[in-house]
């Protein structure tokens, strides 16, 4: 009788630490770490999600990392990140390199519209620049444009733009977006190429005094000047306006796939609009009038 009674219970135990070792191993979206990687350019807006992901979720913990686009994405690859934030379109083999890769289907969750703008020093007499300015200029020895890096999304975006492999392009370089901005008025003669998500924020003391120290040039194209503001984005005529989206290597509903629905979400959208940029998922307001 007693040996029977032990038995019972230590098969009692073992099945409670077997059922805690589950419960352990189960996906979670509200609890746990998670590192999101995010080129420089789009840094503001994934931080400002992650808090916002964070406050509402108190046992997560995200961290934002910097590293430039193409870098980032090799590490999803790897296996050595669940979350990465891209900008520019994939081509057929690297779609197909990621579906292996992780196994999982190629499912970019867009959640906002960014731009890439070209700047001057506030005082430059240049009031716009032109498609065909760009394109000329970025094959002159001149190397009259100021991009932030080799591999970063804002050289990417503007060679996929123009058709060509960043290879091909002629620029110098001033490394960070921000750094570019504060180093402008050394170079009247050069254009900055900039993020807008650097200094998009409508209220934040940093980005206002960014934007003091420059000029935003409207592009024109075809004869029609377009700006990165509201309009020019939500419509993306401007021909420069980039969708951003989150890539994952994440197979079940954790952390990363719940960061990315939280994002994507009417409360995540109102963060990238808080960002000074354009939701990319447009939730209507209903009201009844009785």
């Amino acid at each position: 009788m007693r040996n029977s009674f032990k038995i019972t219970a230590l098969f009692a135990v073992i099945m409670m630490m077997a059922g805690c070792k589950k419960e352990e191993k189960s996906p979670s979206y509200h609890k746990g770490d998670l590192t999101i990687l995010t080129d420089e350019s789009f840094q503001s807006v994934t931080e400002a999600l992650a808090e916002g992901y964070m406050i509402n979720y108190p046992d997560t913990r995200i961290k934002v990392e910097t590293k430039k686009e193409d870098l980032g994405f090799l590490d999803l690859l790897k296996g050595n990140a669940k979350v990465v934030v891209m900008s520019r379109n994939l081509n057929p083999e690297e779609i197909k390199t990621f579906e292996e890769r992780t196994d999982l289907k190629f499912l970019p969750a867009k959640f906002a519209a960014d731009a890439v703008v070209f700047v001057v020093p506030k005082d430059s007499p240049k009031e716009s620049i032109t498609m065909d300015e760009i394109s000329s200029g970025l094959l002159s020895d001149k190397k009259e444009f100021i991009f932030d890096g080799n591999n970063s999304s804002n050289l990417n975006f503007v060679a996929e733009k123009l058709k060509k492999q960043p290879k091909d392009l002629k620029y110098s370089i001033i490394p960070g977006n921000k750094e570019i901005i504060e180093e402008m008025g050394k170079y009247p003669d050069k254009i900055g190429v900039v993020g807008l998500n650097t200094f998009s924020r409508p209220y934040d003391k940093t980005s206002e005094k960014l934007r003091e120290m420059v000029k935003v040039l409207p592009v024109v194209d075809k004869g029609v000047s377009y700006t990165a503001d509201h309009a020019g984005l939500s419509t993306m005529k401007y021909p420069f306006t980039r969708v951003l989206y989150f890539l994952v290597n994440e197979g079940n509903f954790n952390i990363a796939n719940g960061f990315i629905r939280f994002s994507c979400t009417h409360l995540g959208q109102k963060i990238v609009q808080k960002e000074g940029l354009q939701p990319y998922n447009l939730y209507k307001r209903e009201v009844q009038m009785r």
